[in-house]
């Protein structure tokens, strides 16, 4: 038999160790339309706060919890895509073991 064929799953796999990556150096990219509104909502309040002379610690620290938030999505995201590539392995490992048990000798 040949090899699985995981090539899709580690296409994801790639691409989503490239988000957080990304997401790691604080990039926009990888952020989903609600995470990025979110994240420019709290830039805009805490430089606001920083105009008026205030200090910008909550705006900062809701920053710090978007930032966390969007590294735990993928981070469960990879783990998701690592699992379900040890499945098809697995999956045809165990094809392979019953299809050499089945043969004459």
């Amino acid at each position: 038999m040949a090899k699985p064929n995981t090539s899709r799953v580690d296409r994801e796999i790639r691409r989503t160790e490239r988000k957080l990556e990304a997401v790691r150096k604080e990039e926009m990219w990888p952020l989903t339309g609600q995470e990025r509104r979110a994240v420019l909502r709290a830039l805009a309040g805490g430089s606001y706060r920083v105009v008026r002379g205030k200090s910008p610690g909550r705006a900062e620290r809701k920053l710090e919890t978007l930032w966390q938030s969007v590294l735990s999505r993928l981070t469960g995201e990879l783990t998701a895509l690592q699992r379900e590539r040890q499945r098809i392995v697995t999956e045809h490992a165990t094809a392979k073991a019953a299809k050499k048990s089945s043969g004459w000798w």
